[in-house]
C-alpha cells in the first residue's frame, strides 16, 4: 500500500448515476484518495466481459453530487482495465466496487459485474472488495455505505490488504443486509452457498410477431447451510466471503493423471 493517503478506485455495475455507487464513495472519502470510473449505462449481469468491438471514451463529470467522477461507454471490468493499464499513473492500492442494487451471492457471482470489477483489480495484483445489498430498491443505502466504510477501513489497515504467500490479492464478496447501521455490527466470513438452476426463460411475443426470450430469474437457494452466505444473510448478518480465481479442479487434475488422461 502507498506510503501516503491510500488510493481507492471505486466502480460499479449498475452505472454511475447509481445511488449506491454514490453512497458508497461518499463513506470511503474520509479514508484515502478517491477515484471513481464506473459504467455509463446499467450493466448487470455483464460478468467478465471486455468490450473489443469498438473503441471506449471516458467522460468526466462536471458539477453536481457526482463532479469528478468518470464514465465509461462499457462493462465495469472495461472500467477496471482501462484504468489499471493506461488511465491512471499508478495502480492503485485497492479497488471496491459498489454498492450493488441487489444480493450477489452463491452462483450470482460468476454473473456478477459487481463481483466482476473487483476481480479485474484482483487480475492487476491490487486487492479487490465487492459490496452488494440483498434487496432491491435502495432501501437503507446510505447505512449499507456505513457498513461499507468499516469494512474498507479494516481492509486497509489489515494484512489482507497485502498479498498472500500464493502471489494473490485478496479478493472479498460482501453482501450487506438492508438493515439499520447499529443492525449491521455483525460480520460473518462465509463461502458460497449455491443455488437451483435458473428458472426457465419467460417468452413472449413481440409486435412483429417473433418469439422473444427473457432471461428468467435465478434459481431458488439450494444450500444455505450454517457457513455459507445465505446462512449469513438469513441470520440477519454481513456476509464477508474470501474468493481466489484459480478455477482449476485440483483433486480432479491428480484422478486424471492417476488414470491415464494425460499423453505425450
Amino acid at each position: 500500500m502507498s506510503q501516503q493517503q491510500p488510493h481507492i478506485l471505486v466502480s460499479n455495475d449498475d452505472g454511475y448515476l447509481a445511488p449506491g455507487l454514490l453512497a458508497l464513495v461518499n463513506a470511503v472519502r474520509p479514508l484515502g484518495r478517491i477515484t471513481v470510473i464506473a459504467p455509463e449505462q446499467n450493466h448487470s449481469g455483464a460478468s467478465n466481459s471486455l468490450t473489443l468491438s469498438r473503441p471506449l471514451s471516458i467522460h468526466r463529470v462536471a458539477g453536481g453530487e457526482r463532479d469528478g467522477f468518470f464514465f465509461i461507454n462499457g462493462t465495469p471490468t472495461d472500467c477496471v482495465h482501462v484504468a489499471m493499464t493506461g488511465f491512471l499513473d499508478e495502480k492503485p492500492d485497492l479497488v471496491i466496487s459498489g454498492i450493488n442494487q441487489g444480493e450477489n451471492m452463491g452462483e450470482d457471482v460468476l454473473y456478477s459485474g459487481t463481483v466482476a470489477a473487483a476481480i479485474e483489480g484482483v487480475m492487476f495484483g491490487v486487492p479487490g472488495i465487492a459490496f452488494s445489498q440483498i434487496d432491491r430498491g435502495w432501501n437503507r443505502i446510505d447505512d449499507a455505505a456505513k457498513a461499507a466504510h468499516d469494512i474498507v477501513k479494516q481492509m486497509l489497515s489489515s494484512n489482507l490488504n497485502q498479498n498472500h504467500t500464493d502471489g494473490m490479492a485478496a479478493l472479498l464478496n460482501v453482501n450487506i443486509p438492508n438493515r439499520p447501521y447499529d443492525e449491521l455490527h455483525r460480520w460473518r466470513v462465509t463461502r458460497l452457498g449455491n443455488r437451483h438452476h435458473s428458472q426457465p426463460v419467460v417468452v413472449q411475443d413481440s409486435p412483429r410477431g417473433e418469439k422473444i426470450y427473457w432471461i428468467g430469474a435465478a434459481g431458488h437457494v439450494k444450500d444455505n447451510s450454517e457457513g455459507t452466505d445465505f446462512h449469513a444473510i438469513d441470520d440477519g448478518c454481513i456476509s464477508i466471503t474470501p474468493m481466489q480465481l484459480d478455477l482449476t479442479h485440483h483433486a480432479r487434475l491428480a484422478a486424471m493423471r492417476a488414470q491415464g488422461w494425460g499423453r505425450g
